[in-house]
């Protein structure tokens, strides 16, 4: 184990990890086991078990191998920091693997080969890496963070476990990942078709054999410190040093009958880290910090406990935030608004708008909503939609601003929307397509170029195009519209709303609220009898959501979820503070809510500022 990898390099020890020996005996080839699944915390080990199992297959058992990382910069990643330190500094497998500098290329980034075989790494967004071959063995580490499809050519999982077919009873599949959603877990839904296995440890004082549960914690509110864990059988105190005598007592016990007689399951939670890891103490500390939201709750979820994050789906009573609207003029940004992006939905005899004001926290005011009648083939259409990006919007502090981003849909009439988008310049305008499938790490991908047809002539290269997981964004505005508003009395001693609150003007009518929650998230059962999660209609119109979540995508594109706090204090500095005439300064022309600074005195140009048509929208 290389120190660029381990916080504890040098030989490996399955003493250190006693729960992993079982699971890498399943990778022998003298283990009748065909598919190993492990569903499991984050840094528990599972990782480097894939690496000791390559370095298994180089020096006892060589044979054509594959092994999938979520993408291909990760794979070389993945090669670079553990496949070659794993070589270079094991004797037994630097003597077998060709050197890197040999003339026939025996050994590059992504492919290594050994005497009777051969290991090639890859990314589960690559459709060639994954056909590239036959695989006896394979390797598949974070399934959950695959991608739906590689390259529109199907699931990843499936596209690889293709390749060891013709191997049949004498390939091994190896499939470990940290899950992620319920319903959308590629890791959960393999481990529930398994034989479920759960790591059974002695309690030091009645010796009842029990699996760790993050219920069975304890500590005193306010003081992780105090964390210890509770048997359920005698209810004694278990203390963090008794856990390495409890591992090294342990063992994997089956908790349900596997679907396929080859396929084990392992469950593994972060309460069994060898002491010096993780520690009781540590994620009680987690627990408490990841109080303060959804976001946290999940991540301590999904990395700490090895478990699915459940989405709460359920659509927010429209009649509460219809209720809840605030006192307002339409068309005018609110303080606390520091930029604009919209959102359009085109539609067969209309194109609908959504011009959405975001603050620090990504809370957002709903700044106006437009209905541009005709459908796409009328060129006046998109002649007024052009001209919203010319358009400029009062703010309450007395500045004016313009759209900074409009993401629009590409659903239907791809070639139009591409063409109006090339015609009035990507800087402003990013055309989108939605995609299935939740992705909070990367909601929002591109862009990529894409053919596009204008007057019946194909352009190479013709259009920009953005692919955005609507699913991501529509559960995160439920869950910003379910944020409670301070009440009157906290407000008068200075609570403000929480961050991401939405903020909705008295002139949004009954219809426009309905459509903000025409959705709700369902489970639903596969032809092949999987769970998965889908969106899906309460009621026909749904054109304010799908706008709100093409004008989040804006925001993302903007930059928004990455920017600085240096950068959202230039934000506010452009605002300005709130006037004494706030009638007069309604009528400022001053521009603000600007991305990016205007060209320097004197002619010259700063870098990252667009000069071109777009630049109108600074009026």
């Amino acid at each position: 184990m290389s120190p660029r990898a381990s916080a504890e390099p040098g030989r490996y020890r399955t003493d250190r990890t006693p729960y992993m020996r079982a699971i890498m005996d399943a990778l022998s080839p003298a283990s009748s086991c065909r598919r190993i699944v492990f569903m499991k915390a984050a840094q528990v080990g599972a990782t480097e078990a894939g690496n000791n199992w390559v370095g298994y297959v180089i020096h006892h058992a060589p044979g054509p191998m594959l092994a999938v990382q979520p993408t291909v910069e990760l794979a070389k990643r993945f090669s670079r920091q553990r496949i070659d330190p794993l070589i270079a500094e094991s004797p037994a497998l630097r003597g077998r693997v060709k050197p890197q500098r040999s003339r026939d290329a025996g050994n590059t980034m992504l492919s290594k080969e050994f005497p009777a075989g051969l290991l090639i790494i890859t990314g589960a967004n690559s459709a060639v890496g994954l056909r590239s071959m036959p695989a006896r063995y394979l390797f598949l580490d974070e399934v959950d963070a695959y991608p739906p499809s590689a390259d529109e050519e199907g699931d990843p999982v499936a596209l690889a476990e293709a390749r060891t077919r013709t191997f049949s009873w004498r390939s091994k599949v190896y499939l470990a990942s940290t899950p992620t959603i319920h319903g959308l877990s590629r890791i959960e839904r393999e481990f529930e078709a398994s034989d479920q296995r759960r790591f059974f440890v002695p309690c030091p004082h009645c010796w009842a054999m029990q699996w760790l549960r993050f219920e069975s914690l304890r500590w005193e509110k306010g003081q992780p410190e105090t964390a210890h864990y509770t048997c359920a059988s005698c209810d004694g105190r278990i203390e963090e040093h008794h856990k390495t005598a409890m591992m090294v007592a342990g063992e994997w016990r089956a908790t349900a009958a596997s679907a396929d007689p080859g396929t084990i399951g392992f469950h593994l939670s972060a309460l069994y880290s060898p002491v010096g890891w993780l520690s009781w103490a540590d994620i009680a500390r987690m627990w408490e910090a990841a109080q303060t939201t959804d976001e946290a709750k999940r991540s301590f979820k999904n990395g700490v406990l090895g478990e699915t994050w459940i989405e709460t789906g359920e659509a927010p009573d429209w009649q509460r935030l219809y209720e809840r609207r605030e006192a307002w003029r339409l068309g005018v940004v609110p303080s606390g608004g520091l930029f604009l992006t919209a959102g359009a939905d085109v539609q067969k005899d209309r194109i609908e708008v959504s011009i959405w004001a975001w603050g620090r926290g990504l809370t957002s005011w709903l700044v106006e909503h437009v209905v541009i009648d005709g459908g796409p083939e009328r060129p006046e259409c998109w002649a007024a939609l052009g001209n919203l990006l010319g358009r400029s919007w009062p703010h309450a502090h007395g500045v004016r601003l313009g759209l900074a981003k409009l993401a629009i849909d590409t659903g239907y009439e791809a070639p139009a929307v591409y063409a109006w988008a090339r015609s009035t310049g990507f800087m402003q305008v990013a055309p989108i397509k939605g995609v299935e499938g939740f992705n909070r790490a990367a909601p929002v991908v591109g862009p990529s170029y894409v053919d596009a047809t204008e007057g019946g002539r194909k352009i190479r290269r013709g259009a920009r195009l953005w692919t955005v997981a609507v699913a991501t964004f529509k559960s995160e505005t439920y869950r910003f519209l379910r944020l409670v508003r301070p009440t009157d009395e906290e407000a008068a001693e200075g609570a403000t709303p929480p961050p991401g609150y939405v903020h909705l003007p008295r002139s949004a009518d009954a219809e426009w609220v309905k459509q903000l929650v025409a959705e709700q998230l369902v489970t639903v059962k596969t032809r092949r009898g999987f769970q998965k999660l889908e969106w899906q209609k309460l009621r026909e119109r749904n054109e304010a959501l799908d706008c709100r979540v093409y004008a989040r995508a804006a925001a993302w594109i903007a930059g928004a979820d990455r920017w600085s706090d240096e950068k959202w204090r230039d934000l506010e500095a452009q605002v300005g503070p709130v006037p004494d005439d706030c009638a007069a300064a309604a009528e400022s022309a001053v521009p603000a809510g600007l991305l990016t600074r205007p060209p320097a005195p004197g002619g010259k140009r700063r870098a990252g500022w667009f000069h071109g048509r777009s630049q109108n929208w600074f009026r």
